[in-house]
């Protein structure tokens, strides 16, 4: 990309984008912190992981509030969103969870499964989003499926549990052997969450 193309790209940024950007930008530091929180008597890395993701929260609700206000939406905004949205709360919420012990084989299957729910889940809204869409307003009446931000509560259990110092060896609910690989039943709430995303009977209001 040349530099004329670069401004060009910047210049095409509303006031909203840039929150979009920030709310990605907590994500990777939630994945950051939790990777460093991997050493041994890191417990503090591994709760400012968590503290990054209400952080995202915030940024993403403002990021809707302002293009709605400013009236600047556009499909390069919901693009952005979708990605940084997919960043904060799939991929950092299945890291901070691997960190806190939840590393087993059977484990990984469930926050990869997660993380393709939520990705799925966000691909489903985009392509549905101008049909569920209200005439008046063009805003989307309900969402199918819980939005992929509601993995909020995951991180908020999950930073309970280390704070608590139930992580790692000393996990609630402890770890079983299923085969030739391990599971934590901890981590079936991120298998709860992202059914509960791909949900398609399940209708929530967009308030």
């Amino acid at each position: 990309m040349n530099k004329q193309n670069h401004f060009s790209m910047i210049r095409g940024f509303h006031l909203a984008d840039w929150f979009t950007l920030a709310n990605a930008g907590c994500g990777m530091a939630a994945v950051f912190a939790a990777m460093a929180s991997i050493a041994p008597g890191s417990r503090i890395s591994l709760l400012l992981a968590a503290a990054f993701i209400p952080a995202a929260f915030v940024f993403d609700v403002l990021d809707g509030r302002i293009a709605r206000w400013r009236q600047q939406q556009s499909a390069l905004g919901r693009e952005l969103d979708s990605l940084a949205d997919v960043i904060s709360f799939g991929v950092a919420p299945a890291v901070i969870g691997y960190a806190a012990g939840m590393n087993g084989m059977w484990d990984c299957l469930i926050l990869g499964y997660f993380v393709c729910c939520g990705v799925s889940r966000l691909a489903r809204y985009n392509i549905t989003a101008e049909a569920l869409s209200s005439n008046d307003s063009g805003k989307v009446k309900y969402f199918e499926g819980t939005p992929i931000p509601t993995s909020l509560l995951l991180v908020v259990v999950v930073a309970i549990a280390v704070w608590t110092g139930h992580s790692h060896n000393a996990l609630w609910f402890g770890a079983v052997e299923i085969g030739p690989w391990t599971l934590h039943p901890f981590a079936l709430i991120y298998a709860v969450s992202g059914s509960l995303m791909i949900s398609k009977t399940l209708r929530i209001p967009k308030l």
